[in-house]
Parts: structure tokens; C-alpha cells; sequence
């Protein structure tokens, strides 16, 4: 994906608050061998972008004054209550070291598995975004967990599903196999009732 940037001479918050006036929004690129550039960008261009959930995990374009490097998103400010970019800070990359990044977890296939359809349970999902290292080439643009085959009471964990190529997991903390999906009874069932007490007593 490609977007358009432009060098900014002028920094400070009085000079952000004239370029949002004029529909531009401040921005940072850091990382590699060069110092951290100040930038500006289009609004609607950046705002329309970020609402990709693919702008968010892929190896961008970047065109900063006619010239073209690749860069990821790091971070991006947003207005608390306007649709309004206020700030984006943008990574340069380099195809030949890796990166750490979170990307979204696709969950497929949830709603017509055996634990939904024969077992009458209901599917509770784990995480939205995963924690990743990959190199630039390899990086996924999300992370697909089938469902398809989940049974009644049955759990999916980060081991039962295959990473894409090249990519490894980086682990939040402890958590180094995650739950990612597991078929519950519906609540207030005698079921239901019996496995709460059940993780209450393992609990204890």
C-alpha cells in the first residue's frame, strides 16, 4: 500500500494546530540509519488508510518528497471524540532485519462448527491481535484460525494452529500458548453450572 508524505520544517504545537486547520496531519518516521524526520500528510488520504485494518499490519510505501522507502505504523494519535488523525509515527524498515509487530487474529468458521451446531455451546474468542517477529517479506497481514472442526467443550490454543511462514509468535509476558477459542455451555444451563464450579475448585 502506498501514501504520500511531505517533509515539515516547522515543529511545535501552534504549528500543528495550523496544519490541522488546513487538513494536513503531523507525523514522525524514525528507525534505520537516519535520524527521525518530521513529515506532514493528507487528512482524508491517512484517515481513510488507517481505517484498513491491512494499513495497520503490511509493509507500507511511503513517497516523502518524491521518494520512496518502506515503513510500518507504530503508532497513531486520534481526536477523543472527532474522526480526526491528530499524530502518526511511522518505522522505517529494513528488508534484512526482522520486526516485531501485532497483527489481527481472523476467526473462521465459528458459527458453524460441531460444538454450535450439534453441541448447542457457545464460542467465546481469545485474543484479537497477536504479538509477531517475522522479516519484512514474511509479514502476514493477518493470522486465520478455522474453527471448523471445534467440539463441544473442546479449546484451540496459539500450538494447535500453523503460523505462517516465517513467522514466530512473541509471547506477552508468561503467556507463551494462548487460548485462542474454546466451546462453552450456554449460560445458566446445568452444564454450564457444573463447569463453573469445576474452574472454581481448581481455582481453590
Amino acid at each position: 500500500m502506498k501514501f504520500t508524505a511531505t517533509s515539515r520544517s516547522v515543529q511545535g504545537s501552534s504549528a500543528s494546530r495550523r496544519l490541522r486547520r488546513a487538513g494536513r496531519v503531523p507525523a514522525i518516521v524514525y528507525g534505520g540509519k537516519s535520524a527521525p524526520a518530521n513529515i506532514e500528510l493528507d487528512h482524508n488520504q491517512i484517515y481513510h488508510a488507517l481505517n484498513k485494518e491491512e494499513f495497520h499490519a503490511s509493509i507500507l510505501d511511503m513517497v516523502l518528497d518524491g521518494k520512496a522507502e518502506p515503513v510500518l505504523v507504530r503508532a497513531v494519535q486520534w481526536h477523543p471524540y472527532k474522526p480526526l488523525v491528530l499524530h502518526v509515527d511511522f518505522q522505517r524498515v529494513d528488508a534484512r532485519q526482522a520486526i516485531t509487530t501485532r497483527v489481527p487474529v481472523h476467526y473462521l468458521n465459528a458459527d458453524t462448527c460441531p460444538a454450535v451446531k450439534l453441541a448447542g455451546q457457545v464460542i467465546m474468542l481469545g485474543p484479537a491481535e497477536l504479538n509477531i517477529t517475522c522479516l519484512p517479506a514474511n509479514l502476514p497481514q493477518n493470522i486465520v484460525v478455522d474453527l471448523g472442526g471445534l467440539l463441544g467443550n473442546g479449546r484451540v490454543y496459539l500450538e494447535d494452529i500453523t503460523l505462517p511462514r516465517g513467522v514466530t509468535y512473541v509471547p506477552q509476558g508468561e503467556e507463551v500458548n494462548p487460548l485462542l477459542a474454546q466451546a462453552n455451555p450456554p449460560k445458566g444451563t446445568a452444564a454450564s453450572e457444573e463447569e463453573e464450579a469445576g474452574e472454581e475448585d481448581a481455582a481453590e
